[in-house]
Protein backbone atom coordinates (compact mmCIF):
# COMPACT_ATOMS: atom_id res chain seq x y z
CA UNK A 1 0.00 0.00 0.00
CA UNK A 2 1.44 3.17 -1.18
CA UNK A 3 1.74 6.54 1.56
CA UNK A 4 -0.18 9.56 1.12
CA UNK A 5 3.01 11.41 0.35
CA UNK A 6 4.12 8.72 -2.17
CA UNK A 7 1.22 9.90 -4.13
CA UNK A 8 1.69 13.34 -3.68
CA UNK A 9 5.57 13.15 -5.00
CA UNK A 10 4.25 10.52 -7.54
CA UNK A 11 1.92 13.62 -8.45
CA UNK A 12 4.89 16.05 -8.29
CA UNK A 13 7.07 14.29 -10.88
CA UNK A 14 4.34 14.00 -13.50
CA UNK A 15 3.61 17.67 -13.25
CA UNK A 16 6.78 18.89 -13.41
CA UNK A 17 7.49 16.17 -16.36
CA UNK A 18 4.15 16.68 -18.21
CA UNK A 19 2.25 19.73 -17.08
CA UNK A 20 -1.27 19.91 -14.44
CA UNK A 21 -3.59 18.64 -17.29
CA UNK A 22 -1.77 15.00 -17.61
CA UNK A 23 -1.21 15.11 -13.42
CA UNK A 24 -4.80 15.34 -13.12
CA UNK A 25 -5.48 12.31 -14.95
CA UNK A 26 -2.90 10.53 -13.17
CA UNK A 27 -4.17 12.00 -9.68
CA UNK A 28 -7.38 10.50 -10.56
CA UNK A 29 -6.61 7.16 -11.44
CA UNK A 30 -4.38 7.05 -7.87
CA UNK A 31 -7.38 8.29 -6.31
CA UNK A 32 -10.13 5.92 -7.54
CA UNK A 33 -8.09 3.38 -8.80
CA UNK A 34 -8.28 1.81 -12.26
CA UNK A 35 -10.94 3.48 -13.91
CA UNK A 36 -12.24 3.47 -18.09
CA UNK A 37 -11.97 5.96 -20.10
CA UNK A 38 -15.39 7.31 -19.43
CA UNK A 39 -15.30 7.60 -16.01
CA UNK A 40 -11.89 9.39 -16.36
CA UNK A 41 -13.53 12.49 -18.13
CA UNK A 42 -16.94 12.32 -15.81
CA UNK A 43 -14.46 12.38 -12.83
CA UNK A 44 -11.82 14.95 -14.29
CA UNK A 45 -13.65 17.54 -16.00
CA UNK A 46 -11.70 17.73 -18.91
CA UNK A 47 -13.03 17.39 -22.01
CA UNK A 48 -12.33 13.69 -23.95
CA UNK A 49 -9.42 15.35 -26.17
CA UNK A 50 -7.58 16.38 -23.11
CA UNK A 51 -8.23 12.68 -21.49
CA UNK A 52 -7.16 10.75 -24.45
CA UNK A 53 -3.74 13.04 -25.10
CA UNK A 54 -3.25 12.55 -21.50
CA UNK A 55 -3.54 9.08 -21.41
CA UNK A 56 -1.49 8.56 -24.80
CA UNK A 57 1.37 10.22 -22.63
CA UNK A 58 0.91 8.58 -19.79
CA UNK A 59 1.27 5.29 -21.77
CA UNK A 60 3.74 6.39 -23.80
CA UNK A 61 5.82 6.70 -20.95
CA UNK A 62 5.08 3.82 -19.41
CA UNK A 63 3.02 5.09 -15.83
CA UNK A 64 -0.08 4.18 -17.13
CA UNK A 65 -1.19 0.45 -18.26
CA UNK A 66 -4.44 -0.25 -20.07
CA UNK A 67 -5.97 -3.76 -19.74
CA UNK A 68 -9.61 -5.57 -20.38
CA UNK A 69 -11.00 -7.09 -17.48
CA UNK A 70 -11.82 -10.93 -17.63
CA UNK A 71 -15.09 -10.67 -17.00
CA UNK A 72 -15.74 -7.90 -19.16
CA UNK A 73 -13.67 -9.24 -21.98
CA UNK A 74 -16.98 -9.69 -24.79
CA UNK A 75 -20.53 -9.48 -24.56
CA UNK A 76 -22.84 -12.27 -25.89
CA UNK A 77 -23.57 -9.97 -29.14
CA UNK A 78 -19.40 -9.35 -29.29
CA UNK A 79 -18.96 -6.21 -28.82
CA UNK A 80 -15.76 -4.88 -27.77
CA UNK A 81 -15.06 -5.05 -23.73
CA UNK A 82 -14.36 -1.89 -21.72
CA UNK A 83 -10.90 -0.68 -21.72
CA UNK A 84 -9.76 0.09 -17.84
CA UNK A 85 -6.30 1.62 -16.76
CA UNK A 86 -4.22 1.70 -13.91
CA UNK A 87 -1.43 4.18 -12.88
CA UNK A 88 1.97 2.49 -12.15
CA UNK A 89 3.34 4.16 -8.93
CA UNK A 90 6.72 2.44 -9.23
CA UNK A 91 7.51 3.32 -12.90
CA UNK A 92 6.73 7.10 -12.03
CA UNK A 93 9.20 7.05 -9.10
CA UNK A 94 11.58 5.46 -11.40
CA UNK A 95 11.62 8.73 -13.25
CA UNK A 96 13.88 10.43 -10.56
CA UNK A 97 16.22 7.49 -11.04
CA UNK A 98 17.46 8.18 -14.37
CA UNK A 99 20.32 9.65 -14.01
CA UNK A 100 21.56 6.72 -12.16
CA UNK A 101 20.07 4.16 -14.77
CA UNK A 102 22.15 6.38 -16.98
CA UNK A 103 25.26 6.21 -14.79
CA UNK A 104 24.96 2.24 -14.26
CA UNK A 105 24.63 1.75 -18.55
CA UNK A 106 27.64 4.15 -19.03
CA UNK A 107 30.18 2.19 -16.35
CA UNK A 108 28.39 -1.38 -17.58
CA UNK A 109 28.94 -1.19 -21.37
CA UNK A 110 30.07 2.44 -22.99
CA UNK A 111 29.15 5.80 -23.91
CA UNK A 112 27.28 5.22 -26.93
CA UNK A 113 24.95 2.58 -24.54
CA UNK A 114 23.95 5.58 -22.61
CA UNK A 115 23.37 7.80 -25.41
CA UNK A 116 20.77 4.69 -26.59
CA UNK A 117 19.25 4.55 -23.42
CA UNK A 118 18.75 7.92 -22.96
CA UNK A 119 16.69 8.46 -26.48
CA UNK A 120 14.48 5.48 -24.71
CA UNK A 121 14.30 7.33 -21.28
CA UNK A 122 13.10 10.57 -23.04
CA UNK A 123 10.80 9.35 -25.49
CA UNK A 124 9.46 6.25 -22.94
CA UNK A 125 8.89 3.86 -25.95
CA UNK A 126 10.81 3.66 -29.40
CA UNK A 127 11.27 1.13 -32.08
CA UNK A 128 14.95 0.37 -33.47
CA UNK A 129 14.56 1.96 -36.38
CA UNK A 130 13.30 5.19 -34.40
CA UNK A 131 16.54 5.28 -32.61
CA UNK A 132 18.96 4.84 -35.32
CA UNK A 133 17.15 7.97 -36.77
CA UNK A 134 17.31 9.53 -33.75
CA UNK A 135 20.78 9.25 -33.63
CA UNK A 136 21.68 9.85 -37.69
CA UNK A 137 19.42 13.13 -37.82
CA UNK A 138 21.87 15.72 -38.70
CA UNK A 139 24.78 14.17 -38.85
CA UNK A 140 27.84 13.16 -41.36
CA UNK A 141 28.28 9.60 -42.25
CA UNK A 142 24.94 8.07 -41.10
CA UNK A 143 25.97 4.97 -41.97
CA UNK A 144 28.61 4.57 -39.86
CA UNK A 145 26.69 5.91 -36.84
CA UNK A 146 23.38 3.37 -37.55
CA UNK A 147 26.33 0.67 -37.04
CA UNK A 148 26.64 2.16 -33.84
CA UNK A 149 23.83 2.01 -32.68
CA UNK A 150 22.55 -1.18 -33.51
CA UNK A 151 25.57 -2.73 -31.85
CA UNK A 152 24.78 -0.33 -28.59
CA UNK A 153 20.93 -2.01 -28.82
CA UNK A 154 22.35 -5.26 -28.91
CA UNK A 155 24.63 -4.65 -26.19
CA UNK A 156 21.37 -3.11 -24.14
CA UNK A 157 19.20 -6.20 -24.65
CA UNK A 158 21.86 -8.70 -24.12
CA UNK A 159 22.70 -6.91 -20.59
CA UNK A 160 18.88 -7.44 -20.10
CA UNK A 161 18.67 -3.32 -19.90
CA UNK A 162 15.66 -3.02 -22.03
CA UNK A 163 13.00 -4.77 -22.75
CA UNK A 164 9.49 -5.34 -25.42
CA UNK A 165 7.20 -3.23 -24.50
CA UNK A 166 4.17 -5.16 -23.00
CA UNK A 167 0.74 -6.06 -24.25
CA UNK A 168 -1.26 -3.04 -25.05
CA UNK A 169 -4.55 -4.51 -23.29
CA UNK A 170 -4.10 -7.91 -21.88
CA UNK A 171 -7.05 -9.50 -20.58
CA UNK A 172 -6.57 -9.69 -16.77
CA UNK A 173 -8.62 -11.24 -13.79
CA UNK A 174 -10.28 -8.94 -11.30
CA UNK A 175 -11.29 -11.36 -9.21
CA UNK A 176 -9.53 -12.95 -5.57
CA UNK A 177 -8.34 -16.47 -6.16
CA UNK A 178 -10.06 -18.81 -3.86
CA UNK A 179 -7.71 -20.24 -1.42
CA UNK A 180 -7.35 -23.83 -1.73
CA UNK A 181 -8.73 -26.45 0.37
CA UNK A 182 -8.41 -25.86 4.40
CA UNK A 183 -5.04 -26.88 5.95
CA UNK A 184 -5.27 -28.25 9.64
CA UNK A 185 -3.75 -25.90 12.31
CA UNK A 186 -0.28 -26.26 13.35
CA UNK A 187 0.57 -28.38 10.24
CA UNK A 188 3.96 -28.02 9.64
CA UNK A 189 3.63 -27.81 5.96
CA UNK A 190 1.34 -24.88 6.33
CA UNK A 191 3.00 -21.91 4.32
CA UNK A 192 3.75 -19.04 5.61
CA UNK A 193 0.92 -15.91 5.34
CA UNK A 194 1.58 -14.20 2.03
CA UNK A 195 -0.26 -10.88 1.29
CA UNK A 196 -3.43 -10.95 -1.19
CA UNK A 197 -2.28 -10.48 -4.86
CA UNK A 198 -3.04 -6.63 -5.86
CA UNK A 199 -4.33 -5.73 -9.43
CA UNK A 200 -1.73 -4.32 -10.42
CA UNK A 201 0.47 -7.16 -10.09
CA UNK A 202 -1.98 -9.25 -12.16
CA UNK A 203 -2.02 -6.67 -14.72
CA UNK A 204 1.97 -6.25 -15.16
CA UNK A 205 1.91 -10.07 -14.75
CA UNK A 206 -0.67 -10.67 -17.42
CA UNK A 207 1.08 -7.87 -19.79
CA UNK A 208 4.69 -8.69 -19.87
CA UNK A 209 5.63 -10.94 -23.04
CA UNK A 210 6.83 -14.37 -21.78
CA UNK A 211 10.90 -14.52 -21.47
CA UNK A 212 11.25 -16.36 -24.59
CA UNK A 213 10.74 -12.88 -27.03
CA UNK A 214 10.97 -10.43 -23.81
CA UNK A 215 14.90 -10.01 -24.47
CA UNK A 216 15.19 -11.39 -28.29
CA UNK A 217 15.28 -9.41 -31.46
CA UNK A 218 14.43 -12.48 -33.72
CA UNK A 219 10.94 -13.74 -32.85
CA UNK A 220 10.09 -17.60 -33.45
CA UNK A 221 6.54 -19.12 -34.11
CA UNK A 222 5.75 -20.68 -30.23
CA UNK A 223 4.69 -23.79 -30.02
CA UNK A 224 1.50 -24.93 -28.93
CA UNK A 225 1.86 -25.02 -24.93
CA UNK A 226 3.59 -21.91 -25.22
CA UNK A 227 0.27 -20.30 -26.61
CA UNK A 228 -1.86 -21.63 -24.21
CA UNK A 229 0.89 -20.31 -21.17
CA UNK A 230 1.25 -16.65 -22.60
CA UNK A 231 -1.39 -15.77 -25.37
CA UNK A 232 0.20 -12.17 -25.74
CA UNK A 233 3.07 -13.45 -26.68
CA UNK A 234 1.75 -14.91 -30.24
CA UNK A 235 0.53 -11.34 -31.06
CA UNK A 236 3.99 -10.22 -30.80
CA UNK A 237 5.59 -12.69 -32.42
CA UNK A 238 3.17 -12.28 -35.41
CA UNK A 239 5.23 -8.69 -35.89
CA UNK A 240 8.02 -10.48 -37.42
CA UNK A 241 8.33 -10.84 -40.89
CA UNK A 242 7.26 -14.06 -42.11
CA UNK A 243 11.01 -14.75 -43.90
CA UNK A 244 12.61 -16.27 -41.07
CA UNK A 245 10.57 -14.67 -38.16
CA UNK A 246 12.74 -11.84 -38.24
CA UNK A 247 10.95 -8.68 -35.89
CA UNK A 248 9.68 -5.66 -37.87
CA UNK A 249 11.98 -2.70 -36.94
CA UNK A 250 9.45 -0.10 -37.00
CA UNK A 251 6.69 -1.94 -35.44
CA UNK A 252 8.37 -3.34 -32.08
CA UNK A 253 8.69 -1.23 -29.72
CA UNK A 254 11.27 -1.14 -26.95
CA UNK A 255 11.45 0.79 -23.37
CA UNK A 256 13.62 0.46 -20.29
CA UNK A 257 13.64 -2.74 -17.98
CA UNK A 258 13.20 -0.71 -14.84
CA UNK A 259 13.26 -4.01 -12.99
CA UNK A 260 17.00 -4.79 -13.80
CA UNK A 261 18.24 -1.25 -13.08
CA UNK A 262 16.77 -1.41 -9.66
CA UNK A 263 18.16 -5.13 -9.52
CA UNK A 264 21.53 -3.88 -10.13
CA UNK A 265 21.47 -0.91 -7.56
CA UNK A 266 19.80 -3.44 -4.94
CA UNK A 267 23.04 -5.90 -6.00
CA UNK A 268 25.53 -3.02 -5.22
CA UNK A 269 23.66 -1.96 -1.96
CA UNK A 270 24.24 -5.28 -0.61
CA UNK A 271 27.69 -5.87 -1.58
CA UNK A 272 28.52 -2.63 0.30
CA UNK A 273 26.65 -2.72 3.40
CA UNK A 274 28.53 -6.03 3.63
CA UNK A 275 31.94 -4.72 2.80
CA UNK A 276 31.47 -1.61 5.67
CA UNK A 277 30.18 -4.39 8.33
CA UNK A 278 32.42 -7.15 7.48
CA UNK A 279 35.80 -6.51 5.20
CA UNK A 280 36.42 -6.62 0.95
CA UNK A 281 36.72 -10.40 0.81
CA UNK A 282 33.48 -11.18 2.28
CA UNK A 283 31.89 -8.22 -0.32
CA UNK A 284 33.87 -9.86 -3.04
CA UNK A 285 32.30 -13.25 -2.78
CA UNK A 286 28.90 -11.80 -2.20
CA UNK A 287 29.50 -9.91 -5.95
CA UNK A 288 30.51 -13.01 -7.13
CA UNK A 289 27.39 -15.42 -5.88
CA UNK A 290 24.88 -12.22 -6.85
CA UNK A 291 26.50 -11.69 -10.72
CA UNK A 292 26.52 -15.70 -11.31
CA UNK A 293 22.75 -15.57 -9.84
CA UNK A 294 21.12 -12.76 -11.37
CA UNK A 295 19.92 -14.80 -14.19
CA UNK A 296 17.90 -16.97 -12.19
CA UNK A 297 16.63 -14.23 -10.37
CA UNK A 298 12.31 -13.68 -10.47
CA UNK A 299 11.65 -11.04 -9.37
CA UNK A 300 14.14 -8.12 -7.50
CA UNK A 301 13.00 -8.37 -3.96
CA UNK A 302 14.68 -12.08 -3.51
CA UNK A 303 14.80 -13.35 0.10
CA UNK A 304 17.81 -15.54 -0.61
CA UNK A 305 20.66 -16.40 -3.15
CA UNK A 306 20.08 -19.42 -5.71
CA UNK A 307 22.66 -22.13 -4.28
CA UNK A 308 25.42 -22.44 -5.00
CA UNK A 309 28.35 -25.20 -4.74
CA UNK A 310 31.17 -24.01 -2.71
CA UNK A 311 33.37 -24.90 -6.34
CA UNK A 312 31.73 -22.76 -8.18
CA UNK A 313 31.68 -19.85 -5.94
CA UNK A 314 35.22 -20.56 -5.55
CA UNK A 315 35.41 -20.41 -9.77
CA UNK A 316 33.21 -17.32 -9.57
CA UNK A 317 35.55 -15.26 -7.03
CA UNK A 318 38.40 -16.18 -8.92
CA UNK A 319 37.31 -14.41 -11.63
CA UNK A 320 37.49 -10.74 -10.22
CA UNK A 321 41.09 -9.40 -9.15
CA UNK A 322 40.84 -9.69 -5.34
CA UNK A 323 39.50 -13.01 -5.52
CA UNK A 324 42.74 -14.61 -7.50
CA UNK A 325 44.34 -13.89 -3.95
CA UNK A 326 42.01 -15.95 -1.76
CA UNK A 327 42.21 -19.83 -0.81
CA UNK A 328 39.05 -22.15 -0.85
CA UNK A 329 39.32 -21.67 3.21
CA UNK A 330 38.93 -17.94 2.97
CA UNK A 331 36.06 -18.30 0.99
CA UNK A 332 34.61 -21.23 3.17
CA UNK A 333 35.57 -18.66 6.02
CA UNK A 334 33.93 -15.75 5.04
CA UNK A 335 30.57 -17.63 3.80
CA UNK A 336 30.07 -18.40 7.09
CA UNK A 337 30.75 -14.21 7.61
CA UNK A 338 27.71 -13.61 5.26
CA UNK A 339 25.17 -16.02 7.49
CA UNK A 340 26.04 -19.72 5.44
CA UNK A 341 27.71 -21.77 8.69
CA UNK A 342 26.17 -24.92 7.58
CA UNK A 343 25.84 -26.02 4.07
CA UNK A 344 22.22 -26.67 3.02
CA UNK A 345 21.12 -30.81 2.00
CA UNK A 346 21.95 -30.65 -1.69
CA UNK A 347 26.13 -29.46 -0.11
CA UNK A 348 25.02 -25.99 -1.75
CA UNK A 349 25.33 -22.48 -0.12
CA UNK A 350 22.66 -19.56 -0.15
CA UNK A 351 23.40 -15.84 1.28
CA UNK A 352 20.14 -14.53 2.96
CA UNK A 353 19.83 -10.88 1.29
CA UNK A 354 16.82 -9.91 2.89
CA UNK A 355 18.55 -10.16 6.56
CA UNK A 356 21.28 -7.51 5.16
CA UNK A 357 18.72 -5.33 3.52
CA UNK A 358 16.86 -5.48 7.12
CA UNK A 359 20.03 -4.55 8.56
CA UNK A 360 20.35 -1.57 6.13
CA UNK A 361 16.92 -0.87 7.31
CA UNK A 362 18.09 -0.96 10.80
CA UNK A 363 21.02 1.41 10.27
CA UNK A 364 19.08 3.71 8.58
CA UNK A 365 16.32 4.14 11.35
CA UNK A 366 19.15 4.39 13.88
CA UNK A 367 20.59 6.88 12.18
CA UNK A 368 17.66 8.77 11.83
CA UNK A 369 16.67 8.49 15.62
CA UNK A 370 19.90 9.39 17.00
CA UNK A 371 20.20 13.04 14.91
CA UNK A 372 16.49 13.67 15.72
CA UNK A 373 16.36 12.78 19.51
CA UNK A 374 19.89 12.74 20.96
CA UNK A 375 22.79 9.46 21.99
CA UNK A 376 20.43 8.39 24.71
CA UNK A 377 16.70 7.86 22.73
CA UNK A 378 19.09 6.24 20.27
CA UNK A 379 20.52 3.81 23.22
CA UNK A 380 17.11 3.17 23.92
CA UNK A 381 15.61 2.77 20.23
CA UNK A 382 18.66 0.17 19.39
CA UNK A 383 18.03 -1.85 22.95
CA UNK A 384 14.26 -2.19 21.72
CA UNK A 385 15.22 -2.99 17.94
CA UNK A 386 17.71 -5.60 18.94
CA UNK A 387 15.77 -7.07 21.54
CA UNK A 388 12.46 -7.45 19.44
CA UNK A 389 10.22 -7.92 22.59
CA UNK A 390 8.37 -5.56 24.74
CA UNK A 391 10.52 -4.28 27.66
CA UNK A 392 9.93 -2.36 30.73
CA UNK A 393 10.13 1.24 31.39
CA UNK A 394 12.61 0.29 34.24
CA UNK A 395 14.44 -2.64 32.66
CA UNK A 396 15.15 -0.20 29.34
CA UNK A 397 16.57 2.14 31.87
CA UNK A 398 18.86 -0.05 33.25
CA UNK A 399 19.82 -1.61 30.00
CA UNK A 400 20.51 1.47 28.01
CA UNK A 401 22.08 2.79 30.81
CA UNK A 402 20.14 6.22 30.85
CA UNK A 403 18.90 7.80 33.83
CA UNK A 404 15.35 6.71 35.34
CA UNK A 405 13.86 10.11 35.36
CA UNK A 406 14.79 10.48 31.68
CA UNK A 407 13.80 7.24 30.66
CA UNK A 408 10.35 7.74 30.83
CA UNK A 409 10.14 11.15 28.88
CA UNK A 410 12.63 9.84 25.96
CA UNK A 411 9.84 6.44 25.38
CA UNK A 412 6.77 8.96 25.30
CA UNK A 413 8.58 11.21 22.76
CA UNK A 414 9.50 7.97 20.50
CA UNK A 415 5.91 6.94 21.19
CA UNK A 416 4.73 10.17 20.68
CA UNK A 417 6.47 10.24 17.04
CA UNK A 418 5.92 6.63 16.24
CA UNK A 419 8.92 5.05 16.51
CA UNK A 420 7.87 3.00 19.73
CA UNK A 421 5.30 0.61 20.22
CA UNK A 422 3.31 0.70 23.55
CA UNK A 423 1.21 -1.27 25.37
CA UNK A 424 -0.22 -0.94 29.24
CA UNK A 425 0.17 -3.95 31.43
CA UNK A 426 -2.31 -3.22 34.39
CA UNK A 427 -1.32 -6.71 37.67
CA UNK A 428 -4.17 -6.99 40.13
CA UNK A 429 -2.56 -8.78 43.13
CA UNK A 430 -2.28 -7.75 46.64
CA UNK A 431 -1.50 -4.37 45.07
CA UNK A 432 -2.70 -2.93 41.89
CA UNK A 433 0.42 -2.16 39.70
CA UNK A 434 0.68 -0.51 35.89
CA UNK A 435 3.45 -1.07 33.86
CA UNK A 436 4.24 0.35 30.38
CA UNK A 437 5.69 -2.21 27.58
CA UNK A 438 7.85 -0.69 24.94
CA UNK A 439 8.58 -2.19 21.57
CA UNK A 440 9.60 -1.48 18.28
CA UNK A 441 7.48 -2.96 15.36
CA UNK A 442 9.72 -3.05 12.18
CA UNK A 443 7.41 -3.24 9.57
CA UNK A 444 4.99 -0.85 10.99
CA UNK A 445 8.06 1.57 11.48
CA UNK A 446 9.31 1.44 8.21
CA UNK A 447 6.31 2.04 6.68
CA UNK A 448 6.21 5.64 8.61
CA UNK A 449 9.67 6.16 8.10
CA UNK A 450 9.19 5.95 4.08
CA UNK A 451 6.04 8.45 4.38
CA UNK A 452 8.29 10.99 5.99
CA UNK A 453 10.92 10.04 3.26
CA UNK A 454 8.37 10.12 0.36
CA UNK A 455 7.30 13.91 2.11
CA UNK A 456 10.87 14.84 2.80
CA UNK A 457 11.85 14.13 -0.68
CA UNK A 458 8.28 16.37 -1.83
CA UNK A 459 9.61 19.16 0.01
CA UNK A 460 13.02 18.91 -1.34
CA UNK A 461 11.83 18.84 -5.03
CA UNK A 462 9.27 21.88 -4.31
CA UNK A 463 12.26 23.75 -2.82
CA UNK A 464 14.15 22.76 -6.20
CA UNK A 465 11.69 24.20 -8.48
CA UNK A 466 11.39 27.44 -6.31
CA UNK A 467 14.97 28.49 -6.48
CA UNK A 468 15.15 27.70 -10.47
CA UNK A 469 12.14 29.55 -10.68
CA UNK A 470 13.22 32.26 -8.80
CA UNK A 471 16.62 32.90 -10.59
CA UNK A 472 15.50 31.08 -14.25
CA UNK A 473 17.32 34.38 -16.07
CA UNK A 474 20.11 33.48 -14.74
CA UNK A 475 20.34 30.13 -16.50
CA UNK A 476 19.85 31.73 -20.07
CA UNK A 477 22.81 34.36 -19.50
CA UNK A 478 25.51 34.04 -21.69
CA UNK A 479 28.94 32.41 -20.47
CA UNK A 480 30.86 35.43 -21.50
CA UNK A 481 28.91 37.39 -18.91
CA UNK A 482 28.93 35.31 -16.17
CA UNK A 483 33.27 35.62 -16.16
CA UNK A 484 33.04 39.22 -17.17
CA UNK A 485 36.64 41.16 -17.82
CA UNK A 486 35.68 44.16 -16.11
CA UNK A 487 35.47 44.63 -12.36
CA UNK A 488 32.18 46.46 -12.05
CA UNK A 489 29.87 45.99 -8.86
CA UNK A 490 27.27 45.27 -11.26
CA UNK A 491 29.08 41.94 -12.72
CA UNK A 492 30.33 41.08 -9.66
CA UNK A 493 26.68 40.94 -8.42
CA UNK A 494 25.60 38.85 -11.15
CA UNK A 495 29.06 36.44 -10.91
CA UNK A 496 27.90 35.67 -7.02
CA UNK A 497 23.90 35.16 -7.91
CA UNK A 498 24.88 32.42 -10.55
CA UNK A 499 27.38 30.40 -7.90
CA UNK A 500 24.62 30.71 -5.49
CA UNK A 501 22.09 28.91 -7.59
CA UNK A 502 24.74 26.95 -8.85
CA UNK A 503 26.18 25.62 -5.43
CA UNK A 504 21.76 25.95 -4.19
CA UNK A 505 21.00 23.56 -7.38
CA UNK A 506 23.95 21.07 -6.94
CA UNK A 507 23.26 20.60 -3.06
CA UNK A 508 19.66 20.14 -3.53
CA UNK A 509 20.27 17.82 -6.26
CA UNK A 510 23.17 16.16 -4.63
CA UNK A 511 20.60 15.63 -1.64
CA UNK A 512 17.58 14.36 -3.29
CA UNK A 513 19.84 11.52 -5.15
CA UNK A 514 20.84 10.24 -1.93
CA UNK A 515 17.26 10.31 -0.22
CA UNK A 516 16.28 8.43 -3.21
CA UNK A 517 18.88 5.93 -2.49
CA UNK A 518 16.61 5.37 1.35
CA UNK A 519 13.49 5.72 -0.74
CA UNK A 520 14.70 2.56 -3.01
CA UNK A 521 15.73 0.59 0.51
CA UNK A 522 12.63 0.88 2.17
CA UNK A 523 10.48 0.46 -0.80
CA UNK A 524 12.21 -0.95 -3.78
CA UNK A 525 14.61 -3.62 -1.93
Amino acid sequence: MVSQYGFKFAIHLITNHFGKIVAKVCETLFRKGPLSLGEIIRSTELTPEQVKNSLLVLVQHNCVQAYVPADQFRGEDGSMATVEYLALFDNIIHRLRFPKFLEIAKHQLDDECEKVLDGLLRDGRLTLKQMVERAVQGKENPGAIEAVVRESFHKLLKAHYIERCPAPEPVVSTLIKAESAPRKRGSKMAKKFEAPETIEQRVLEAAVPGEAIRFAVTAYTLGNADREAKSDDSSMVNDGDNSGGIANEGSILWRANFEEFIRHLRHKLLVENERKRLDDGAATILSAILDVTKTVEKKVKIEKSAPLSLDSIFTEVTKTEHGRTMTIDRVRASLVQLGCPQRNFDDSYSIDLKSIVEMARNEEVESIVLKRFGSDAYRIFRLLSKSNCFLETDKIAESALVDKKETPRLLYKLWKDNYLYMEKLVVTAAKQSRFMLWKVNKPLLWEYVLDEMYHAALNLSLRLAFEQEKDEDLLHVPADKLVPADKSSEANALQKRYRRLRDVLFLMGSSLMKLDDALMLFHDF
